[in-house]
């Protein structure tokens, strides 16, 4: 019986021919991660386990996202608690503040994890790095502690799902319209505990930063991980963050899936989640244009350059509706050092933005961005429960950043097209997106020279 993608990677790294749904297997890890919410429990669980050292020093990351820079007294505990264990540890991968950036962006950036590994962090959204052609969950604060302490942990081998991307998508479509559409189509308990798996000529027209978003929001589906093949453009990605070795899967070709998706990519359109839940998705045509108190650009799923891209070139030229809050969270350091070169971030700002340093806050409801009762907010983030950027009767409605973007400068919810259509601005296109990667990159690498 053939295996998928992620049963492959699993049976490598429990030293076995193969795994099959539902086995369970102790494996070996090359990576552990943790955030200033999460680590804590585990530093104090490891602590209990009664070992002096950690596994491996290079092999563990710390990031402190969630509540940086502190918000409170408990937060610089709760970081403190981490600094102090990062450096009685010696651990090489701790990131402090005017280093770090927002966990999931932050460890394909730094090159911590490539194609065919096995990556397990106490955080839910952990399942980000299957763009990359991994094998990565999320898993809870006393299974941190114990891999950080023994260098493997235990899982029950998931069945998969196949999600068959055909067309490209056109128009100010985008990844997170993609994975939307698909918690819409399944619910957010479509894939519990299975892996998606992506696949299909589609797949080759979805840039990295887009493939980032979708599987960031696998778990939003319920799904153990999200993970996409190795092409071309992984290929490029990985050489771009790391020199070192990893090997690339693919599926067999008899591998089972319990069940596969078609989705045409031509067919989609600017889809929203409506509160409460990922799944109560509307496209952009029949959505109720209600009015926004606030628009959120950014987070762990929607803060890469990409994203920042499409912000800029709907909102430069226009400033944002009279008391609207429009805030803008790059997600990492790196992140907002290429928005100052291409302009963007004094785009922003013009427009009556506001941009950030890196951080998590408002997307869980901790700081920089906390919604009052009553009111609403368009947000880039991944969740949208009952009280999560806020009080508990307030509203979370989740979109891309060009849906985003365009509500900001309406003052409600509004489809990108009418807005580009009104006169000041040109034309955008995915190629000037992909151009403006391209010049990046180029800058990068004459300032690495």
């Amino acid at each position: 019986m053939g295996m998928t993608m992620s049963q492959k990677i699993l049976a490598a790294h429990a030293g076995l021919a193969s795994v099959e749904a539902g086995q369970l297997i102790e494996a070996r890890l090359d990576l552990v991660l943790g955030n200033d919410i999460t680590a804590p429990v585990a530093i104090r669980e490891f602590g209990r386990i009664g070992v002096e050292a950690v596994f491996d020093r290079k092999k563990i990351a710390l990031v402190p996202d969630h509540f940086t820079p502190n918000k409170d007294i408990k937060s610089a505990e709760q970081c403190k608690m981490m600094r102090d264990f990062a450096h009685r540890m010696d651990i090489e991968n701790y990131f402090e503040i005017g280093e770090m950036g927002i966990e999931h962006a932050l460890i394909p950036e730094r090159g911590l994890v490539l194609p065919g590994e096995l990556v397990i962090g106490a955080d839910s959204h952990t399942c980000t790095y299957g763009a990359a052609g991994a094998f990565s969950t999320g898993v809870g604060s006393t299974d941190m502690a114990a891999a950080m302490a023994s260098g493997t942990a235990w899982f029950k081998v998931p069945a998969a799902i196949r999600v068959t991307l055909e067309g490209e998508m056109r128009g100010w479509t985008s990844g997170k319209d993609l994975i939307l559409h698909l918690i819409g189509l399944i619910g957010v308990d479509g894939a519990l505990y299975r892996s998606l798996e992506f696949a299909g000529p589609g797949v080759a027209t979805l840039s990295m930063d887009e493939r980032f978003t979708i599987a960031n929001m696998a778990i939003e589906a319920g799904a153990k991980n999200g993970i996409f093949p190795v092409d071309e453009k992984t290929r490029a990605w990985a050489a771009s963050v790391s020199s070192r070795p990893y090997t690339a899967v693919e599926p067999d070709a008899d591998a089972v899936y319990e069940r596969e998706l078609r989705i045409d990519l031509s067919a989609l359109t600017p889809t929203v989640a409506f509160p409460h839940l990922p799944s109560n998705t509307k496209s952009i045509g029949a959505a109720e244009k209600l009015r926004v108190d606030q628009v959120v650009i950014g987070s762990c799923t929607n803060g890469r350059i990409e994203d920042l891209r499409v912000a800029a070139s709907i909102l430069r030229g226009r400033r944002v509706a009279k008391g609207m809050r429009c805030i803008v969270f790059p997600a990492t350091q790196e992140i907002y050092l290429a928005a100052l070169r291409e302009g963007l971030v004094e785009d922003l700002v013009k427009a009556g933005a506001v941009v950030s340093t890196p951080t998590c806050g408002p997307c869980l409801g901790g700081h920089m961005g906390i919604l009052a009762k009553g009111e609403r907010a368009i947000a880039t983030t991944n969740r949208n429960f009952v009280g999560r950027m806020g009080h508990t009767e307030s509203e979370v409605y989740l979109a891309s950043p060009a849906v985003a973007a365009a509500s900001a400068l309406a003052g409600r919810l509004a489809d990108p097209e009418e807005i580009m259509k009104a006169p000041g601005h040109g034309a955008f296109t995915k190629a000037s997106t992909a151009a403006g990667t391209a010049a990046g990159t180029a800058t990068a690498e004459r300032e690495k020279a």
